[in-house]
Protein backbone atom coordinates (compact mmCIF):
# COMPACT_ATOMS: atom_id res chain seq x y z
CA UNK A 1 0.00 0.00 0.00
CA UNK A 2 1.00 3.66 -0.21
CA UNK A 3 1.87 5.83 2.74
CA UNK A 4 -0.82 6.27 5.41
CA UNK A 5 -1.30 9.87 4.31
CA UNK A 6 -1.06 9.10 0.54
CA UNK A 7 -3.59 10.81 -1.73
CA UNK A 8 -3.10 11.80 -5.36
CA UNK A 9 0.44 13.15 -5.03
CA UNK A 10 3.58 11.03 -5.22
CA UNK A 11 6.26 12.30 -2.85
CA UNK A 12 9.43 13.69 -4.39
CA UNK A 13 12.25 11.09 -4.18
CA UNK A 14 14.74 13.39 -2.48
CA UNK A 15 12.10 14.54 -0.01
CA UNK A 16 11.29 10.90 0.76
CA UNK A 17 14.97 10.21 1.43
CA UNK A 18 15.18 13.27 3.68
CA UNK A 19 12.01 12.62 5.67
CA UNK A 20 12.34 8.86 6.09
CA UNK A 21 16.11 8.39 6.43
CA UNK A 22 16.53 5.13 8.40
CA UNK A 23 13.33 5.38 10.44
CA UNK A 24 12.08 2.23 8.73
CA UNK A 25 15.13 0.35 10.07
CA UNK A 26 14.79 1.70 13.62
CA UNK A 27 11.14 0.61 13.58
CA UNK A 28 12.05 -3.06 13.45
CA UNK A 29 12.32 -2.78 17.24
CA UNK A 30 8.72 -1.57 17.45
CA UNK A 31 6.91 -4.11 15.29
CA UNK A 32 5.75 -6.25 18.22
CA UNK A 33 4.74 -3.17 20.21
CA UNK A 34 2.73 -1.80 17.30
CA UNK A 35 0.96 -5.12 16.77
CA UNK A 36 -0.03 -5.19 20.46
CA UNK A 37 -1.35 -1.64 20.19
CA UNK A 38 -3.31 -2.53 17.06
CA UNK A 39 -4.80 -5.63 18.67
CA UNK A 40 -6.09 -3.50 21.54
CA UNK A 41 -7.31 -0.73 19.21
CA UNK A 42 -9.18 -3.31 17.13
CA UNK A 43 -11.04 -4.47 20.22
CA UNK A 44 -11.70 -0.85 21.14
CA UNK A 45 -13.33 0.03 17.81
CA UNK A 46 -15.18 -3.29 17.72
CA UNK A 47 -16.72 -2.35 21.06
CA UNK A 48 -18.33 0.72 19.43
CA UNK A 49 -19.41 -1.13 16.26
CA UNK A 50 -16.73 0.04 13.80
CA UNK A 51 -15.61 -3.58 13.37
CA UNK A 52 -18.04 -6.49 13.38
CA UNK A 53 -17.10 -9.54 15.41
CA UNK A 54 -16.21 -11.32 12.16
CA UNK A 55 -13.97 -8.43 11.11
CA UNK A 56 -12.39 -8.29 14.56
CA UNK A 57 -11.51 -11.97 14.25
CA UNK A 58 -10.04 -11.38 10.79
CA UNK A 59 -8.00 -8.42 11.98
CA UNK A 60 -6.75 -10.35 15.01
CA UNK A 61 -5.78 -13.36 12.91
CA UNK A 62 -4.05 -11.14 10.36
CA UNK A 63 -2.06 -9.23 12.99
CA UNK A 64 -0.96 -12.46 14.63
CA UNK A 65 0.18 -13.77 11.24
CA UNK A 66 2.30 -10.64 10.82
CA UNK A 67 3.73 -11.15 14.31
CA UNK A 68 4.71 -14.69 13.30
CA UNK A 69 6.32 -13.41 10.10
CA UNK A 70 8.27 -10.84 12.09
CA UNK A 71 9.43 -13.48 14.58
CA UNK A 72 10.60 -15.68 11.71
CA UNK A 73 12.36 -12.75 10.03
CA UNK A 74 10.26 -12.65 6.87
CA UNK A 75 8.37 -9.41 7.60
CA UNK A 76 10.07 -6.54 5.77
CA UNK A 77 9.68 -2.78 6.20
CA UNK A 78 10.58 -0.91 3.02
CA UNK A 79 11.72 2.69 2.83
CA UNK A 80 8.58 3.49 0.84
CA UNK A 81 6.55 2.38 3.87
CA UNK A 82 8.25 5.07 6.01
CA UNK A 83 7.75 3.06 9.19
CA UNK A 84 6.48 -0.17 10.71
CA UNK A 85 2.96 1.22 11.12
CA UNK A 86 2.36 1.61 7.39
CA UNK A 87 4.06 -1.70 6.65
CA UNK A 88 1.87 -3.56 9.15
CA UNK A 89 -1.35 -2.00 7.90
CA UNK A 90 -0.38 -2.69 4.30
CA UNK A 91 0.44 -6.33 5.04
CA UNK A 92 -2.76 -6.70 7.07
CA UNK A 93 -4.87 -5.42 4.15
CA UNK A 94 -3.09 -7.81 1.79
CA UNK A 95 -3.83 -10.72 4.13
CA UNK A 96 -7.48 -10.02 5.02
CA UNK A 97 -8.78 -7.44 2.54
CA UNK A 98 -11.16 -4.57 3.40
CA UNK A 99 -11.31 -5.29 7.13
CA UNK A 100 -7.62 -4.34 7.26
CA UNK A 101 -8.48 -0.89 5.91
CA UNK A 102 -10.64 -0.22 8.99
CA UNK A 103 -7.90 -0.72 11.59
CA UNK A 104 -6.81 2.92 11.54
CA UNK A 105 -10.30 4.26 12.29
CA UNK A 106 -10.25 6.59 15.28
CA UNK A 107 -6.49 6.87 15.66
CA UNK A 108 -3.70 8.92 14.15
CA UNK A 109 -0.22 7.71 13.40
CA UNK A 110 0.74 10.02 16.29
CA UNK A 111 -1.00 8.08 19.04
CA UNK A 112 -0.17 4.84 17.25
CA UNK A 113 3.58 5.62 17.39
CA UNK A 114 3.24 6.89 20.94
CA UNK A 115 1.50 3.71 22.06
CA UNK A 116 4.11 1.44 20.50
CA UNK A 117 6.91 3.50 22.04
CA UNK A 118 5.22 3.68 25.43
CA UNK A 119 4.81 -0.10 25.56
CA UNK A 120 8.48 -0.54 24.65
CA UNK A 121 9.55 2.10 27.21
CA UNK A 122 7.63 0.48 30.03
CA UNK A 123 9.14 -2.93 29.42
CA UNK A 124 12.57 -1.38 28.90
CA UNK A 125 12.49 0.39 32.26
CA UNK A 126 11.53 -2.82 34.06
CA UNK A 127 14.15 -4.81 32.13
CA UNK A 128 16.88 -2.26 32.82
CA UNK A 129 15.89 -2.14 36.50
CA UNK A 130 16.18 -5.93 36.63
CA UNK A 131 19.64 -5.90 35.01
CA UNK A 132 20.77 -3.04 37.25
CA UNK A 133 19.64 -4.96 40.34
CA UNK A 134 21.51 -8.02 39.04
CA UNK A 135 24.69 -5.95 38.72
CA UNK A 136 24.17 -4.56 42.22
CA UNK A 137 23.78 -8.13 43.50
CA UNK A 138 27.02 -9.14 41.76
CA UNK A 139 28.81 -6.22 43.40
CA UNK A 140 27.31 -7.14 46.78
CA UNK A 141 28.56 -10.71 46.44
CA UNK A 142 31.98 -9.31 45.53
CA UNK A 143 31.80 -7.02 48.59
CA UNK A 144 30.93 -9.89 50.92
CA UNK A 145 33.78 -11.97 49.53
CA UNK A 146 36.32 -9.17 50.05
CA UNK A 147 34.69 -7.28 52.93
CA UNK A 148 37.76 -7.36 55.19
CA UNK A 149 40.39 -6.75 52.49
CA UNK A 150 42.09 -3.38 53.20
CA UNK A 151 42.41 -0.84 50.41
CA UNK A 152 43.90 2.66 50.31
CA UNK A 153 41.17 5.28 50.22
CA UNK A 154 41.94 8.24 48.00
CA UNK A 155 40.86 11.85 47.58
CA UNK A 156 42.34 14.05 44.85
CA UNK A 157 43.87 10.74 43.63
CA UNK A 158 46.23 10.86 46.62
CA UNK A 159 46.40 8.58 49.65
CA UNK A 160 43.72 9.69 52.11
CA UNK A 161 42.36 7.22 54.69
CA UNK A 162 42.00 3.46 55.15
CA UNK A 163 39.27 1.85 53.07
CA UNK A 164 38.36 -1.65 51.95
CA UNK A 165 37.45 -3.54 48.82
CA UNK A 166 34.08 -4.20 50.44
CA UNK A 167 33.43 -0.49 50.92
CA UNK A 168 34.49 0.31 47.36
CA UNK A 169 32.31 -2.33 45.71
CA UNK A 170 29.26 -1.88 47.92
CA UNK A 171 29.28 1.88 47.27
CA UNK A 172 28.47 1.10 43.64
CA UNK A 173 25.99 -1.60 44.66
CA UNK A 174 24.02 0.91 46.77
CA UNK A 175 24.21 3.58 44.07
CA UNK A 176 22.88 1.21 41.43
CA UNK A 177 20.14 0.06 43.80
CA UNK A 178 18.93 3.65 44.11
CA UNK A 179 19.10 4.06 40.35
CA UNK A 180 17.02 0.91 39.83
CA UNK A 181 14.45 2.36 42.25
CA UNK A 182 14.44 5.55 40.19
CA UNK A 183 13.82 3.55 37.00
CA UNK A 184 10.80 1.86 38.58
CA UNK A 185 9.35 5.16 39.79
CA UNK A 186 9.75 6.52 36.27
CA UNK A 187 7.97 3.44 34.94
CA UNK A 188 5.02 4.31 37.18
CA UNK A 189 5.00 7.83 35.70
CA UNK A 190 4.95 6.75 32.06
CA UNK A 191 2.49 3.90 32.66
CA UNK A 192 -0.28 5.87 30.92
CA UNK A 193 -1.83 4.97 27.58
CA UNK A 194 -1.78 7.62 24.82
CA UNK A 195 -4.01 5.47 22.59
CA UNK A 196 -7.09 7.39 21.51
CA UNK A 197 -5.51 10.83 21.76
CA UNK A 198 -5.19 10.76 17.94
CA UNK A 199 -3.35 13.73 16.44
CA UNK A 200 -3.34 15.60 19.79
CA UNK A 201 -7.04 16.46 19.92
CA UNK A 202 -8.91 13.17 20.22
CA UNK A 203 -11.82 12.22 17.91
CA UNK A 204 -15.60 12.43 17.96
CA UNK A 205 -15.88 8.64 18.20
CA UNK A 206 -16.90 7.28 21.62
CA UNK A 207 -13.78 5.10 21.96
CA UNK A 208 -13.33 3.78 25.50
CA UNK A 209 -9.76 4.79 26.23
CA UNK A 210 -9.82 3.21 29.68
CA UNK A 211 -10.76 -0.11 28.10
CA UNK A 212 -7.92 -0.11 25.57
CA UNK A 213 -5.49 1.09 28.26
CA UNK A 214 -6.41 -1.88 30.46
CA UNK A 215 -6.02 -4.31 27.55
CA UNK A 216 -2.44 -3.09 27.11
CA UNK A 217 -1.64 -3.27 30.81
CA UNK A 218 -1.44 0.48 31.41
CA UNK A 219 -2.56 1.82 34.76
CA UNK A 220 -4.76 4.41 33.07
CA UNK A 221 -5.14 6.44 29.88
CA UNK A 222 -3.04 9.59 29.67
CA UNK A 223 -5.92 11.92 30.46
CA UNK A 224 -5.33 15.11 28.46
CA UNK A 225 -5.08 14.25 24.76
CA UNK A 226 -2.82 17.23 24.00
CA UNK A 227 -0.49 16.35 26.86
CA UNK A 228 -0.37 12.79 25.50
CA UNK A 229 1.16 14.18 22.33
CA UNK A 230 3.33 16.81 24.04
CA UNK A 231 4.88 14.13 26.24
CA UNK A 232 6.53 12.57 23.21
CA UNK A 233 10.22 13.23 23.49
CA UNK A 234 9.75 14.43 27.07
CA UNK A 235 9.28 10.92 28.46
CA UNK A 236 12.10 9.67 26.24
CA UNK A 237 14.37 12.39 27.65
CA UNK A 238 13.44 11.45 31.22
CA UNK A 239 14.34 7.84 30.52
CA UNK A 240 17.61 8.77 28.84
CA UNK A 241 18.51 11.00 31.79
CA UNK A 242 18.03 7.96 34.03
CA UNK A 243 20.21 5.96 31.64
CA UNK A 244 22.78 8.74 31.81
CA UNK A 245 22.97 8.49 35.61
CA UNK A 246 23.66 4.77 35.31
CA UNK A 247 26.24 5.43 32.61
CA UNK A 248 27.99 7.96 34.85
CA UNK A 249 28.10 5.42 37.68
CA UNK A 250 29.52 2.69 35.46
CA UNK A 251 32.04 5.05 33.88
CA UNK A 252 33.41 5.86 37.33
CA UNK A 253 33.54 2.17 38.22
CA UNK A 254 35.32 1.39 34.95
CA UNK A 255 37.88 4.14 35.58
CA UNK A 256 38.57 2.79 39.07
CA UNK A 257 39.05 -0.72 37.70
CA UNK A 258 41.37 0.59 34.99
CA UNK A 259 43.44 2.42 37.58
CA UNK A 260 43.53 -0.33 40.18
CA UNK A 261 44.44 -3.00 37.61
CA UNK A 262 47.49 -1.08 36.36
CA UNK A 263 50.67 -3.11 36.98
CA UNK A 264 51.96 -0.20 39.06
CA UNK A 265 49.00 -0.68 41.41
CA UNK A 266 48.28 -4.36 41.01
CA UNK A 267 45.28 -4.24 43.34
CA UNK A 268 43.03 -6.04 40.86
CA UNK A 269 43.47 -7.98 37.64
CA UNK A 270 41.00 -8.78 34.88
CA UNK A 271 40.14 -12.13 33.36
CA UNK A 272 42.20 -12.47 30.17
CA UNK A 273 39.08 -13.58 28.30
CA UNK A 274 37.63 -10.11 28.88
CA UNK A 275 40.64 -8.32 27.41
CA UNK A 276 41.84 -7.84 23.84
CA UNK A 277 45.36 -7.78 22.40
CA UNK A 278 47.54 -5.55 20.27
CA UNK A 279 48.22 -6.05 16.57
CA UNK A 280 51.90 -5.17 17.08
CA UNK A 281 52.78 -5.65 20.77
CA UNK A 282 52.49 -9.33 21.73
CA UNK A 283 52.52 -8.71 25.48
CA UNK A 284 49.44 -6.46 25.52
CA UNK A 285 46.32 -7.31 27.52
CA UNK A 286 43.97 -4.43 26.86
CA UNK A 287 40.93 -3.64 29.06
CA UNK A 288 38.90 -2.45 26.08
CA UNK A 289 35.58 -3.25 27.74
CA UNK A 290 36.31 -0.78 30.53
CA UNK A 291 37.57 1.88 28.15
CA UNK A 292 34.49 1.52 25.96
CA UNK A 293 32.31 1.76 29.06
CA UNK A 294 33.66 5.28 29.52
CA UNK A 295 33.01 6.24 25.90
CA UNK A 296 29.59 4.58 25.70
CA UNK A 297 28.62 6.48 28.84
CA UNK A 298 29.48 9.69 27.00
CA UNK A 299 27.41 8.61 24.01
CA UNK A 300 24.40 7.99 26.26
CA UNK A 301 24.76 11.52 27.64
CA UNK A 302 24.81 12.75 24.05
CA UNK A 303 21.63 10.87 23.14
CA UNK A 304 19.83 12.43 26.11
CA UNK A 305 20.97 15.88 25.02
CA UNK A 306 19.91 15.22 21.41
CA UNK A 307 16.34 14.43 22.42
CA UNK A 308 16.05 17.45 24.73
CA UNK A 309 17.53 19.73 22.08
CA UNK A 310 14.96 18.54 19.51
CA UNK A 311 11.89 19.11 21.73
CA UNK A 312 13.14 22.24 23.49
CA UNK A 313 11.23 24.87 21.49
CA UNK A 314 8.47 22.91 19.79
CA UNK A 315 4.94 24.35 19.85
CA UNK A 316 2.07 22.29 21.24
CA UNK A 317 0.65 19.59 19.00
CA UNK A 318 2.41 17.14 16.74
CA UNK A 319 5.52 18.26 14.89
CA UNK A 320 7.56 16.06 12.54
CA UNK A 321 10.64 16.89 14.64
CA UNK A 322 9.47 14.18 17.03
CA UNK A 323 10.55 11.54 14.51
CA UNK A 324 14.18 12.42 15.14
CA UNK A 325 13.85 11.62 18.85
CA UNK A 326 13.22 7.95 18.13
CA UNK A 327 16.67 6.85 16.98
CA UNK A 328 18.71 8.51 19.75
CA UNK A 329 16.22 7.20 22.29
CA UNK A 330 16.46 3.61 21.06
CA UNK A 331 20.25 3.80 20.75
CA UNK A 332 20.66 5.29 24.22
CA UNK A 333 18.28 2.81 25.84
CA UNK A 334 19.81 -0.28 24.25
CA UNK A 335 23.36 0.97 24.87
CA UNK A 336 22.59 1.39 28.58
CA UNK A 337 21.14 -2.10 28.91
CA UNK A 338 24.20 -3.62 27.23
CA UNK A 339 26.49 -1.48 29.39
CA UNK A 340 24.92 -2.80 32.59
CA UNK A 341 25.09 -6.37 31.35
CA UNK A 342 28.76 -6.15 30.30
CA UNK A 343 29.80 -4.57 33.60
CA UNK A 344 28.15 -7.43 35.48
CA UNK A 345 30.21 -9.75 33.29
CA UNK A 346 33.38 -7.76 34.01
CA UNK A 347 32.92 -7.80 37.81
CA UNK A 348 32.70 -11.60 37.73
CA UNK A 349 36.12 -11.59 36.08
CA UNK A 350 37.92 -9.33 38.60
CA UNK A 351 40.59 -10.93 40.80
CA UNK A 352 41.64 -9.19 44.04
CA UNK A 353 45.31 -9.20 45.13
CA UNK A 354 45.21 -8.72 48.89
CA UNK A 355 48.98 -8.60 49.34
CA UNK A 356 49.36 -5.67 46.95
CA UNK A 357 46.42 -3.86 48.55
CA UNK A 358 47.96 -4.17 52.02
CA UNK A 359 51.34 -3.00 50.68
CA UNK A 360 49.55 0.03 49.25
CA UNK A 361 48.40 1.04 52.74
CA UNK A 362 51.43 3.26 53.53
CA UNK A 363 51.87 4.77 56.98
CA UNK A 364 50.69 8.23 55.86
CA UNK A 365 47.27 6.64 55.23
CA UNK A 366 46.82 6.51 59.01
CA UNK A 367 47.61 10.19 59.69
CA UNK A 368 43.99 11.04 60.51
CA UNK A 369 43.68 7.93 62.67
CA UNK A 370 46.78 9.11 64.56
CA UNK A 371 45.30 12.57 65.10
CA UNK A 372 42.07 11.09 66.46
CA UNK A 373 44.02 8.73 68.67
CA UNK A 374 45.99 11.62 70.22
CA UNK A 375 42.96 13.85 70.85
CA UNK A 376 41.48 11.05 72.92
CA UNK A 377 44.06 12.19 75.47
CA UNK A 378 42.20 15.51 75.76
CA UNK A 379 44.31 17.67 73.46
CA UNK A 380 42.69 20.12 70.96
CA UNK A 381 42.08 18.71 67.47
CA UNK A 382 43.69 21.57 65.55
CA UNK A 383 46.84 21.44 67.67
CA UNK A 384 47.27 17.70 67.11
CA UNK A 385 46.34 18.04 63.41
CA UNK A 386 49.23 20.46 62.91
CA UNK A 387 51.62 18.36 64.97
CA UNK A 388 50.97 15.23 62.92
CA UNK A 389 50.92 17.12 59.62
CA UNK A 390 54.34 18.62 60.32
CA UNK A 391 55.79 15.24 61.36
CA UNK A 392 54.29 12.61 59.07
CA UNK A 393 57.35 10.45 59.53
CA UNK A 394 56.27 9.96 63.13
CA UNK A 395 53.10 8.19 62.03
CA UNK A 396 53.63 4.46 62.20
CA UNK A 397 51.67 1.91 60.22
CA UNK A 398 48.58 0.48 61.85
CA UNK A 399 47.31 -3.03 61.30
CA UNK A 400 45.24 -2.45 58.14
CA UNK A 401 42.72 -5.23 58.81
CA UNK A 402 42.11 -4.20 62.41
CA UNK A 403 41.84 -0.57 61.33
CA UNK A 404 39.02 -1.17 58.87
CA UNK A 405 37.21 -3.53 61.25
CA UNK A 406 37.35 -0.93 64.03
CA UNK A 407 35.41 1.58 61.93
CA UNK A 408 31.93 0.67 63.17
CA UNK A 409 29.96 3.77 62.24
CA UNK A 410 26.97 2.92 60.02
CA UNK A 411 28.13 2.46 56.45
CA UNK A 412 31.85 2.41 57.20
CA UNK A 413 34.29 -0.44 56.59
CA UNK A 414 33.46 -2.31 59.80
CA UNK A 415 29.69 -1.91 59.47
CA UNK A 416 28.74 -2.16 55.80
CA UNK A 417 25.40 -3.91 56.40
CA UNK A 418 25.97 -6.19 53.42
CA UNK A 419 23.52 -8.87 54.52
CA UNK A 420 20.76 -6.23 54.72
CA UNK A 421 21.72 -4.90 51.29
CA UNK A 422 21.68 -8.41 49.86
CA UNK A 423 18.25 -9.12 51.35
CA UNK A 424 16.89 -5.83 50.02
CA UNK A 425 18.19 -6.60 46.53
CA UNK A 426 16.64 -10.06 46.57
CA UNK A 427 13.30 -8.50 47.47
CA UNK A 428 13.63 -5.90 44.70
CA UNK A 429 14.58 -8.59 42.19
CA UNK A 430 11.41 -10.53 43.01
CA UNK A 431 9.32 -7.36 42.71
CA UNK A 432 10.75 -6.60 39.27
CA UNK A 433 10.43 -10.20 38.11
CA UNK A 434 6.77 -10.09 39.11
CA UNK A 435 6.32 -6.98 36.98
CA UNK A 436 7.94 -8.69 33.99
CA UNK A 437 5.69 -11.71 34.50
CA UNK A 438 2.65 -9.44 34.61
CA UNK A 439 3.68 -7.86 31.29
CA UNK A 440 4.07 -11.31 29.77
CA UNK A 441 0.55 -12.23 30.93
CA UNK A 442 -0.84 -9.05 29.36
CA UNK A 443 0.87 -9.75 26.04
CA UNK A 444 -0.28 -13.37 26.07
CA UNK A 445 -3.89 -12.38 26.66
CA UNK A 446 -3.74 -10.15 23.57
CA UNK A 447 -1.73 -12.26 21.14
CA UNK A 448 -2.12 -15.77 22.56
CA UNK A 449 1.62 -16.38 22.77
CA UNK A 450 4.53 -15.38 24.98
CA UNK A 451 6.47 -12.43 23.60
CA UNK A 452 8.73 -9.78 25.05
CA UNK A 453 9.36 -6.46 23.36
CA UNK A 454 12.84 -5.45 24.47
CA UNK A 455 14.96 -8.64 24.42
Amino acid sequence: MGKLWQKEITLDTLMEEFTVQNDFVVDLDLVKSDILGSLAHAQGIAKIGILSQKELQEVTTGLLSILKEHTEGSFVIHKEDEDCHTAIEGRLTTLIGDAGKKIHTGRSRNDQVQTALRLWMKEFLITLAYSTISLAQELTRFSIQHEAVPMPGRTHMQLAMPSSVGLWASSFAEQLTDQATHLLSLKDLINQSPLGSAASYGTNLPIDRSYTASLLGFNRPQHNVLYANNSRGLFEAMILDSCDYIGLTLSKMAQDLLLFSLPEFGYFSLDSRLCTGSSIMPQKKNPDGLELTRSRSALISGYALQVKSIIRSLPSGYNRDFQDTKEPFMKGAKSTLLLVQIMSHMIKGVSVHEKNLIQGCKSELYATDEVLKRISEGRPFREVYKEVGMNLESVSSYDPVKTIKNRTMIGSTGNLGLSELQASLQEKEKEVQDQLNKLAETYTSLCKEEIMLVL
